[in-house]
């Protein structure tokens, strides 16, 4: 026992003071510091031991994650595989899509109808019955293991569930577990709070507090009413919210989402976001998983622009978040598709290229959420767009109503008042695969495939880890059958969220097929991402000028290689006016040579073009 710890005695006298000193700032008190880390001693002894070879084999290479050949996939336990059982059956396929890290989405237990996805959480420690149970979320962490496939979960840390056992104790009057979350017997605090916290959700959820009449008191729910803030300026709260954390990576884990990240420290005055504590707690977090479990991974969900995200990841010194979502670039790039114009989303990737190369974000085409209109409303005011104007023209385009469109979807959260709403979709949906298809159009649906494929592609060439929602490997179209669910009806989110169709799955096996293309076309970009080391996390990336708005370049340079990508976000074939003079290129798709300038790129088209052995190679 004494030798089995000396790893854990190491780690710990390594971040012990930091630690300490963090703590003691926000808590100032050294009892429950004591008790943290005889728990987190607790934790590490009960550590399988194939995870401790896991944490052993990653603390000596603690820049596993950035490999090139990395490529997430998300999904619902349920709309996926039926259960966990399920998801180990088809770990087969999983690997056939290159995938090799999945992220299940929310499947601890929650209350049917008010769980909001799965992210109100009544019990941190019991899987929903429906998916399984914790013994069947070990066999399957092992069965990934085994097969090289790393596992995330969300991680709600903000809030709980109004059915948690604490909730429930504290709605009868119990100071202990009432002093957990935000409670006021009058308006007066509350009212303070809503002079200066945004609202997350307006119009379905508006306002931040919710009164409880059978006890009498507002209780703080920045969410939805049944979602109930945890205050982590109680001690007992951050103890045990992290306790949870040790439990669930315990069991097989190797990256742990931290949803709502920038909510979860609340003061009087502020906005109750991104206050310089929630970074100690997240600094600590950190510190925690490198004593107890150094393999596990830390993915901050932060909502925000690249460089208001980027503070997040903390510093070389003191790291906080292994990864962030680079949400705003996922934005821009559907504003592209829907104006045709690169400027904004060039503007974007030059900000997210700046940054540090040590920061590793997530790429994304959408995700479960719905996608909403955050960009630069300065930017593009100076190209002619007024902020509401455009809003109302990026959701009336992907509605189908606007511009040409092919795109199909609704509305979320739509405000008639302000006039902001975000959209939902699937991305075949949102490309016009769906209307093409419904159409019967051929042309249409050929155009559709180029667009979808085209995306793809330049989403594998941003710096960071791709993450494809699942269905959309081939072409899932969306599912309106969530309107015949009088528990989802009112949630249009659930149109992209619909069950992965297996029987669609077979057709990447008839040639022709829409499933067929996109799955083989998808996989040969995959492919390229993980063979070509140009693609690793530490080459240097930038954009090239191309003198045609609708063109995007972009280029990627390491240890003497240097691939450059071209992308077509307009229905018209278009010139690419570069003049990259460094030799000749191969076109790693078609294999065709050709010269870096003046590129000719057909409608929805893509090339990725490799500078050949021979020449001066420049990333200026």
């Amino acid at each position: 026992m004494e030798k089995e710890s000396e790893n854990f005695i190491r780690r710990l006298e390594k971040h012990h003071d930091e630690l300490r000193w963090l703590y003691m700032e926000l808590y100032d008190n050294s009892s429950m510091f004591a008790e943290l880390c005889d728990k987190m001693g607790q934790f590490y002894l009960e550590r399988a031991e194939a995870l401790k070879k896991r944490d052993a084999e990653r603390e000596a290479d603690p820049d596993w994650y950035k490999r090139n050949d990395m490529l997430g996939m998300m999904f619902y336990i349920d709309n996926f595989a039926g259960n966990m059982k399920g998801v180990e059956s088809k770990l087969d396929y999983i690997q056939s899509c290159n995938v090799n890290y999945i992220h299940l989405m929310p499947f601890l237990d929650t209350v049917e109808g008010r769980s909001d996805g799965g992210y109100a959480v009544a019990d941190f420690r019991k899987v929903q019955e429906k998916l399984g149970s914790m013994e069947d979320l070990e066999d399957l962490t092992a069965a990934c293991h085994q097969r090289g496939v790393n596992v995330c979960m969300d991680f709600v840390m903000n809030h709980t569930s109004e059915e948690h056992e604490w909730a429930k104790k504290a709605r009868q009057g119990d100071g202990e577990y009432m002093s957990r979350y935000f409670f006021y017997d009058n308006w007066e605090t509350p009212s303070q709070y809503e002079k200066t916290v945004p609202q997350v959700f307006p119009t379905t959820a508006p306002g931040n507090f919710t009164w409880l009449e059978d006890a009498g008191y507002y209780v703080l729910t920045t969410f939805y009413p049944y979602q109930w803030d945890l205050n982590y300026k109680n001690p007992r709260v951050f103890n045990e919210m992290m306790y949870n954390f040790l439990y669930l990576v315990n069991r097989g884990i190797d990256i742990i989402r931290i949803d709502a990240v920038p909510y979860i420290w609340k003061e009087l005055n502020t906005s109750c976001r991104n206050l310089p504590q929630v970074h100690a707690i997240v600094r600590m977090m950190r510190m925690i998983g490198e004593v107890v479990c150094p393999s596990v991974l830390l993915l901050g969900e932060v909502v925000m622009e690249p460089e208001k995200v980027a503070p997040y990841f903390g510093t070389v010194e003191k790291p906080e978040c292994h990864m962030l979502y680079n949400v705003t670039t996922m934005a821009a790039t559907w504003h592209t598709v829907a104006t045709r114009d690169v400027r904004l989303l060039k503007r974007q990737l030059d900000v997210v290229n700046a940054l540090p190369k040590e920061y590793v974000f997530l790429n994304y085409l959408r995700c479960h959420d719905d996608i909403g209109w955050g960009l630069d409303y300065g930017f593009l005011k100076t190209q002619g767009m007024e902020e509401r104007s455009h809003k109302q023209y990026l959701n009336d385009y992907f509605q189908g109503y606007a511009g040409g469109s092919g795109s199909r979807g609704e509305l979320y959260n739509a405000d008639p008042v302000t006039g902001d709403a975000r959209f939902c979709g699937t991305t075949a949906a949102m490309c016009g695969i769906e209307k093409a298809e419904l159409e019967q159009d051929p042309a249409a649906l050929e155009k559709a495939i180029r667009l979808d494929v085209m995306l793809h592609a330049y989403m594998f060439m941003q710096s960071g880890i791709p993450v494809l929602y699942s269905g959309d490997e081939i072409g899932q179209l969306n599912d309106s059958a969530y309107k015949n669910d009088p528990l989802k009806a009112a949630d249009s989110r659930y149109i992209h969220r619909g069950a992965l169709n297996w029987g669609k799955v077979e057709n990447i096996r008839k040639r022709g097929t829409v499933e067929e293309q996109l799955f083989h076309k998808l996989k040969r970009l995959e492919e390229i991402r993980a063979g070509e080391k140009v693609f690793s996390a530490d080459a240097d990336t930038w954009t090239i000028e191309t003198w045609d708005c609708s063109v995007l370049c972009m280029g990627r340079y390491y240890e003497g290689e240097k691939i450059i990508g071209l992308f077509n976000f307009s229905e018209f074939d278009k010139t690419a006016w570069i003049n990259e003079t460094d030799g000749e290129y191969v076109e790693l798709i078609s294999g065709n040579r050709m010269r870096a300038a003046g590129v000719n790129i057909p409608a929805y088209g893509f090339y990725y073009l490799k500078k050949l052995d021979g020449a001066d190679i420049s990333a200026d």
